[in-house]
């Protein structure tokens, strides 16, 4: 495994703990964050040794989300389609990884869980949120459509209507309603979510792991049955997005704290 700057990894028993801080509140996703988080969830994707993995962000944030200022995620902006095509795989390469983890993952969620914060999030089988914690989609808001493959695993947690609330109509889901929806799975006082999965953690570090662990395959193949057969265009629609008026606007007016003015182009 190479050296991680923005990841940091503890493992425990048969346990590991995954954290990603980036020195700044808002916690944002930087092609380089989501490059280290494929890293760390394919270290143990098939881990016989673990039968937990505990993912978590900053203490203020999960995350606010991708990080719309990073040079490099500027610059993929200005690339050609094929080139683009093969650089936006980030993102669904970083879900896709830590669906595959082997091990029950549980994700615990202080603060804001925005955007791809929330696709990363669903990925994991179990999620854990604070009582101060919101669950934010904003992508439709920002002038794209929500990417990452987070769709059909919303829509296996919540349902249709609900996901289209979620990542369509852009609501802000706060924790005891997304407990009521079935997106998160426990709430805890503030600061709380960490210990209540580390809970979660020792009580699946108790049973045998390898029948666990066929447990959890079996239920996301019956839950993400035509998961790649929905989400698999998502990437390109979203590389078109990134060429239309309403993204320019969307993100002009993001970064100007102004209402955006969208036209459909």
């Amino acid at each position: 495994m190479s050296a991680m700057d923005l990841v940091r990894i503890q493992t425990d028993g048969r346990i590991a703990t995954v954290c990603f801080d980036t020195g700044a509140k808002a916690n944002a996703l930087s092609q380089k964050l989501m490059r280290e988080l494929t890293e760390a969830a394919r270290l143990y994707a098939g881990d016989p040794a673990i039968s937990a993995v505990i993912l978590t962000g900053r203490a203020e944030n999960f995350t606010m989300g991708a990080d719309l200022r990073d040079p490099e995620g500027v610059d993929v902006r200005r690339l050609g389609l094929a080139e683009r095509r093969v650089r936006l795989r980030a993102g669904p390469a970083m879900c896709e990884a830590w669906e595959a983890v082997d091990a029950l993952t549980i994700c615990a969620l202080e603060g804001w869980c925005v955007g791809g914060g929330a696709a990363l999030a669903v990925s994991c089988d179990l999620r854990v949120a604070s009582e101060a914690s919101t669950i934010y989609v904003p992508e439709v808001e920002r002038g794209m459509n929500m990417s990452w493959g987070s769709i059909p695993r919303f829509v296996a947690l919540v349902g249709p209507a609900r996901a289209k609330r979620i990542a369509g109509l852009c609501e802000k889901v706060n924790a005891q309603t997304a407990l009521s929806w079935g997106l998160v799975d426990h709430i805890t006082p503030p600061g709380g979510a960490l210990a209540k999965a580390r809970e979660i953690a020792e009580a699946a570090a108790k049973l045998p792991p390898t029948a666990l662990k066929m447990v959890k395959q079996d239920v996301n193949v019956a839950a993400l049955a035509l998961a790649k057969a929905t989400a698999h265009r998502d990437l390109e629609a979203f590389a078109l997005m990134q060429q239309t008026d309403d993204f320019r606007e969307g993100v002009k007016a993001f970064f100007e704290k102004r209402d955006p003015d969208f036209t459909g182009d």
